[in-house]
């Protein structure tokens, strides 16, 4: 071989393919126990969308006992002994115990199974790298470990149902000393058990939730694109940063807490447990010397910044949707920053606020009035910032554009109605009845679950390649706009009659529930427009069902970038490859460069180098200067 032919191999770029020749994983490897976070994002969002429907069928069989206390279920009622056993449903009819465990279950699945797997770690794991530009997560078997630790615990939780006694009964809360004797005693097993299960699940759900974190913060930090600064980066980014904070140092206490819970009901230890407990007319031989506050203390110091985590990746996904949609750079940018980071901070230091029944002192107390009114006020600036954003904006009504604008109302309904809240002297009556229901599902339900179906519209196409179908995502969107307002509103009224959470039948031998209507009907009747309403609203997640799984194989093929977006994401091919770019992308420009003056399109993505022309145009005359 001549030295000619030798400097024309060594120059040529797919020379060495054959011996760099990525190597094809089998099934397993590339679909189940995947390293790459876009799989490993899927798999989350799919795992999620099943835990969050099976949770919303958790709570409908809840709406019947509440309207139809005492009746038989039609169709299904006779079938679900079989699945949860005899002591569920029997004849149809459901129990006080498991009225009880479906509460319990509705909200730790829709919580913890549902809304954080898909909103941080769903969508977190598929579009941060691509938004920073990396070709993967800092920690990829770390990352895979994360998901099978939550499938771990989801599995564990749905076996609960299935032990005899069935699952937890004790409130997605756990409070003890309830939660330490629940399913104990003669004819249950020590460690199968519901209360026992569930706490067991728990302990790898918070694992799987501290291994993402610990990835993620270092993934933004040290894999970021060449040129993207932290002020270049998506506010869908930072959101997601932040929320890595929030698990990574609110979740230790809780696990610390559930493992002395777990030694209370499995060794006799008592570490929530008082002395002078008296169970079924019998004292408790314990030591006794515990505290049921320490629990409530532990659990809330996770379970407030848990409200951020569900709530600041919708914002960024908010954030996402609406500067591509109105066509406008979004209003506001450093503001949307410093509110994510002051959230961050505050929601640490509030949590007390689920607590004034416990009888804190004036001065605690003022202290967490105090601390929970300020951290509605960065909440508010983004709030602010989204709707002028849409001011002057070339607005495109999208799929996810309608459920971004509903999620800003909506949001707001949830944020304002918390305010009372805030105050001990009017939480000391609304206190765990519908009124909280109402407003805690306003921010989770239209607020934060609007965003995720938002999101999972708007980043299809870049996940597939193809499109989910326009029409059938409206006919999705508009009925459940219509069913949430339906059943949550009216909740407010309920609640600010005094009707408590969590009567099993209902409320109807409260006095005021029947004595007092509301706005035509008593408390008590209220509960059958809320059912029906909840039930149309499950019919109409079935066309999103549907249309998810079908536009996989036969939406609508569309380009990299069929949203003509501006982030870096849209630069990678759709469906990214191993590796996600092509070519290593470098950003020149913030996230949100629309509609710019001077400009062919009205969008100018972050990997477009600025134009000397721009910098013209971008620097101040000089007499404002001297000015």
């Amino acid at each position: 071989m001549d030295s000619s032919a030798s400097v024309d191999t060594h120059h040529e770029p797919h020379a060495h393919d054959a011996a760099h020749e990525h190597h094809e994983l089998g099934f397993w490897r590339k679909y189940i126990f995947s390293t790459d976070h876009k799989v490993i994002g899927i798999q989350y969002l799919i795992s999620g969308l099943i835990f969050l429907f099976f949770g919303f069928c958790l709570m409908m069989l809840m709406r019947w006992q509440l309207a139809y206390p005492g009746h038989e279920l039609p169709v299904i009622g006779k079938w679900l002994p079989h699945i949860f056993g005899p002591e569920s449903m029997p004849d149809g009819k459901m129990t006080p115990n498991f009225y009880n465990s479906l509460g319990a279950m509705h909200g730790t699945i829709m919580i913890f199974l549902g809304v954080v797997p898909i909103a941080f770690a769903a969508f977190g794991n598929f579009v941060v790298p691509l938004q920073i530009g990396a070709p993967d997560m800092a920690f990829p078997k770390v990352n895979m470990a994360s998901y099978w630790a939550f499938f771990i615990g989801g599995s564990i939780m749905l076996i609960s149902f299935f032990v005899p006694g069935g699952a937890a009964k004790g409130g997605w809360t756990s409070y003890t000393p309830l939660a330490a004797f629940d399913d104990t005693g003669p004819g249950r097993l020590v460690v199968f058990n519901g209360q026992t299960l569930w706490l067991i699940a728990f302990i790898f759900l918070i694992t799987s939730s501290l291994l993402g974190a610990i990835n993620f913060i270092p993934t933004i930090i040290q894999l970021r694109a060449k040129g993207l600064t932290w002020m270049r980066l998506p506010v869908f980014v930072w959101t997601e940063f932040v929320t890595a904070f929030l698990l990574l140092l609110a979740f230790p206490p809780l696990e610390a807490a559930i493992i002395m819970q777990l030694m209370d009901r499995v060794a006799h230890t008592s570490f929530f447990l008082p002395a002078g407990l008296v169970l079924n007319g019998a004292p408790v031989s314990i030591s006794g010397g515990g505290s049921p506050l320490l629990w409530q203390h532990l659990f809330w110091f996770l379970g407030h910044p848990e409200v951020y985590v569900l709530v600041l990746p919708a914002f960024g996904i908010v954030a996402e949707i609406l500067a591509n949609n109105s066509r406008k750079p979004l209003w506001g940018y450093k503001a949307h920053v410093f509110a994510v980071l002051t959230i961050g901070f505050l929601s640490f230091i509030v949590w007390a606020h689920h607590m004034w029944l416990t009888g804190m002192g004036s001065g605690v107390s003022a202290f967490f009035q105090t601390t929970t009114i300020l951290i509605s006020v960065p909440s508010v600036i983004i709030l602010s910032a989204f709707f002028i954003s849409l001011w002057g904006g070339s607005i495109r009504f999208t799929v996810p554009m309608l459920f971004t604008i509903a999620f800003l109302p909506m949001f707001g309904i949830g944020g304002l109605t918390g305010i009372p809240l805030a105050f001990n002297s009017a939480d000391l009556y609304l206190h765990d009845t519908y009124y909280v229901i109402a407003h805690f599902h306003y921010l989770v339900a239209p607020g934060t679950i609007f965003a995720i179906f938002g999101g999972i519209y708007y980043w299809f196409p870049k996940a597939t390649g193809r499109k989910m179908n326009d029409f059938w995502g409206r006919v999705h969107f508009w009925p459940t706009l219509i069913c949430m307002n339906a059943i949550f509103l009216p909740m407010f009224l309920q609640g600010m009659a005094g009707m408590h959470r969590r009567w099993y039948d209902g409320g109807q031998g409260w006095n005021v529930a029947n004595d007092h209507t509301i706005w035509g009907l008593t408390g008590f009747e209220w509960n059958k427009p809320i059912s029906w309403a909840a039930w149309i609203m499950g019919l109409a997640q079935i066309p999103f069902i549907i249309n998810f799984f079908w536009s996989i194989k036969h939406g609508k093929k569309v380009n990299d970038n069929p949203w003509e977006a501006t982030t870096l994401e849209w630069t990678a091919p759709s469906p990214p490859p191993h590796g996600n770019f092509v070519h290593t992308p470098v950003a020149y420009r913030g996230p949100y460069e629309y509609s710019l003056p001077g400009r062919d399109r009205d969008f100018t993505m972050q990997n477009e180098p600025v134009e000397p022309a721009e910098r013209t145009r971008r620097k101040p005359p000089a007499e404002s200067v001297l000015v």
